[in-house]
């Protein structure tokens, strides 16, 4: 761990403090313009960008410059952290968010793995301060009564994991009551799943991946289901190679801020606050795109690497044939020959199953399994990657955020199987209007989806829209308990035409336009365009 310190520190702790704060100011002078000095060196802060400035005073500074070293230990928790052995260090999109937060504070950190122990002892070494910080981690108010968590930087939803070919028609929470569930002790849902799970049903698990953990359990059948987090699962399951198990259902009812909790200590107070400063007005995408897109090249190394043994295999076995058939009699040669030709062909089969199941996990890791439009997961990829591809061209980028409305009412008054065919029938729909190679029609979460289109203006956008919102109209799809008996839609439209917005902005747009649709009546769209002018 690389420090910036004074020699004479040990000895006079008040010029320690002094000496620290013009080094700190120093090295900002000889810094570019706009960057912040690090007290460590730390991989992954290039891949988080600011909104907007974030206003640090000079007396904060020295006080926060002053502390020692944070003391961070973290769950293996792809994307958002892996410990990294080789290096000694943890990296994913929690890690990033920290080195980064860090470095512009000038605080200094060190990494403890601290592998012997689960994650609610973890959490315990940090409520009683002999571990500064601990990520990531849900909120859950006994939590709050003990340590201090910052506002949340990554949200995702829990899913309900089973064997394959496994039919659990699960439509909410309330119907795992029926099944034997497994979840790792500690998660944030364990204390809703004991009042929907009866006792005896419900089983916990100290590991997960690990051998005799909850997977292993689900393999085993001695659970039915297991409730984990969906994308750490996406993230995990090639690594360990978990091809007969998928999830089945989303949990979308009950989402998870991920955030960093804090021994709870004066000092961590400050902290604290300086790091809520921050996520704020972070941008993360960068990091989110560079960790999911480690999930695709664990999968191609995976297949690489049984690519290599097969030939390897292929190689070893024809070596031996052909040693045997210099001993044999030729009248074997025959016979050695067919083997030979048949060990060839199973070997392409098991190639070929292996590509096949690859590329079957490929699809499910970027669909939503309701409406097989791309899920919340893969839209958020495939915006980072238009947006920086905007950028750089200065071509439009167009967005529809779509909301059905009054849907609580078709599910209160027509039953969930009902609103489900209804948020497929609208999918369907807008797979037709956004059908170009280009365009992307998404589920963001519930009643909401969003259609991303590249290369299109926002009169265009306007345009789709209108047509998308007359279609639904035209489905004619009941909906008695709303004002007007029909299901209908409100879309907020927004296009990037120039300028340097971020895609949260784009995303924070597209929803501001949604709201003012919404109170301007529903069933009509509203739109805004993000040009230069607009920075």
């Amino acid at each position: 761990m690389t420090t910036l310190a004074c020699p004479t520190c040990a000895a006079r702790r008040s010029m320690c403090a002094w000496w620290n704060l013009w080094t700190w100011l120093l090295a900002l002078a000889l810094l570019p313009a706009g960057a912040m000095a690090t007290a460590v060196q730390c991989n992954g802060a290039e891949r988080i960008r600011l909104l907007e400035p974030v206003p640090i005073d000079l007396e904060e500074l020295e006080a926060l410059h002053a502390l020692p070293p944070l003391r961070v230990t973290a769950v293996n928790a792809p994307p958002l952290a892996s410990f990294d052995a080789g290096q000694n260090t943890y990296t994913g999109i929690a890690a990033d968010v920290l080195c980064f937060i860090s470095g512009q504070l000038g605080l200094r950190i060190e990494f403890v793995p601290a592998h012997e122990l689960s994650v609610p002892q973890k959490i315990e070494q940090v409520q009683q301060g002999h571990i500064d910080v601990f990520m990531p981690l849900s909120h859950l108010p006994e939590r709050e009564q003990l340590g201090l968590f910052s506002a949340p930087f990554y949200d995702s939803h829990y899913a309900v994991i089973a064997r394959k070919g496994r039919r659990l028609d699960l439509k909410t929470t309330a119907d795992l009551a029926r099944l034997r569930v497994g979840v790792v002790e500690g998660v944030a849902l364990v204390p809703l799943l004991r009042q929907i799970v009866p006792e005896g049903q419900l089983v916990t698990y100290r590991q997960s991946f690990a051998r005799g953990g909850l997977f292993d359990a689900l393999r085993d059948g001695a659970i039915d289901a297991a409730v984990f987090n969906g994308d750490f699962f996406s993230e995990q399951r090639y690594r360990h190679r978990l091809f007969d198990l998928h999830a089945v259902h989303t949990l979308y009812e009950h989402a998870n801020g991920y955030r960093f909790y804090f021994s709870p200590t004066p000092q961590h107070q400050r902290v604290v606050a300086a790091f809520d400063r921050y996520l704020r007005v972070i941008d993360i995408a960068p990091s989110l795109q560079q960790h999911l897109d480690g999930e695709r090249q664990l999968i191609e190394r995976y297949v690489s690497q049984r690519s290599q043994r097969t030939l390897l295999q292929a190689a070893s076995a024809t070596a031996g044939l052909l040693a045997l058939a210099a001993f044999a009699a030729l009248r074997h040669h025959r016979r050695l020959l067919r083997q030979l030709a048949d060990s060839h062909a199973l070997m392409a089969q098991q190639q070929q199953a292996l590509q096949t199941a690859h590329d079957e996990l490929a699809q499910q890791s970027r669909t939503d399994g309701l409406t097989r439009l791309a899920n919340r997961r893969h839209f958020d990829h495939v915006l980072a990657r238009e947006h920086a591809r905007a950028l750089r061209s200065g071509e439009a980028l167009s967005l529809l955020f779509v909301d059905l409305d009054h849907f609580k009412h078709v599910n209160d008054h027509y039953g969930h199987a009902t609103g489900d065919d209804y948020l497929r029938a609208v999918a369907r729909l807008l797979a037709r209007h956004a059908g170009r190679s280009t365009d992307l029609a998404a589920r963001y979460g519930g009643e909401e989806f969003v259609c991303l289109l590249p290369g299109t203006g926002a009169g265009d956008a306007r345009d789709m829209a209108e047509r998308i919102r007359a279609a639904v109209q035209e489905l004619a799809l009941p909906n008695a308990l709303a004002p007007w008996p029909r299901l209908s839609v409100s879309i907020g439209v927004v296009t990037l035409q120039g300028g340097e917005h971020a895609a949260p902005e784009l995303l924070a747009a597209a929803d501001a336009q949604l709201y003012a649709a919404k109170h301007g009546g529903r069933n009509r769209l509203c739109a805004t365009t993000l040009d230069v002018d607009e920075k």
